[in-house]
């Protein structure tokens, strides 16, 4: 049930850009459940979708919470082409929720009592690194793979400077 942790020090082995997306919720009445609760329930419904087809693209999530009203995951995307196109994929539930938000604020029925938010960053390849001493999968390393600290460096500014080839490359100007 709990992962093992890995030995040692290790990094994760994302390549190329990394796409994050922190998508979450925050009760504004917690005497609302009829109006938050099914905010939350569609976040783990939604998540339960993206476990069963991994074809859509989510790599890895982490679920936290900021706050006894704030709730949100840290999610890790194979590509923004693939993020964008479940958002607005017909057949998603992620379509249909966002379809009966977008209903309600038109009737005047959205009342505040819970807000949503996300934040989407597409962060190019040696601008991201990360370490985990005797520590399981986590993070950017349960999505993209773990690997021993050498393969990458000891140091951040070796991490940060590990290039896998799959950047695209910088356009020249001028």
């Amino acid at each position: 049930m709990f992962a093992q942790p890995v030995s040692g020090r290790t990094t994760a082995a994302a390549e190329g850009d990394v796409v994050v997306l922190l998508i979450g919720m925050r009760v504004n009445h917690f005497w609302a459940v009829h109006q938050w609760l099914p905010v939350m329930l569609s976040m783990f419904r939604m998540l339960g979708e993206l476990a069963r087809d991994r074809s859509r693209g989510l790599l890895g999530r982490v679920l936290l919470t900021a706050s006894p009203r704030t709730y949100y995951v840290v999610q890790y995307w194979e590509s923004k082409e693939k993020l964008y196109a479940y958002a607005t994929a017909p057949d998603a539930l992620h379509h249909r929720a966002w379809a009966l938000v977008n209903r309600k604020e038109r009737a005047g029925k959205v009342r505040g009592h819970v807000g949503i938010w996300h934040e989407t960053y597409i962060v190019p390849e040696g601008s991201y690194e990360s370490i985990y001493g005797d520590m399981p999968a986590f993070g950017l390393a349960a999505a993209h793979g773990q690997v021993p600290i050498a393969e990458r460096g000891r140091r951040a500014t070796d991490r940060f400077a590990y290039r896998s080839g799959r950047a695209p490359k910088a356009e020249k100007t001028g």
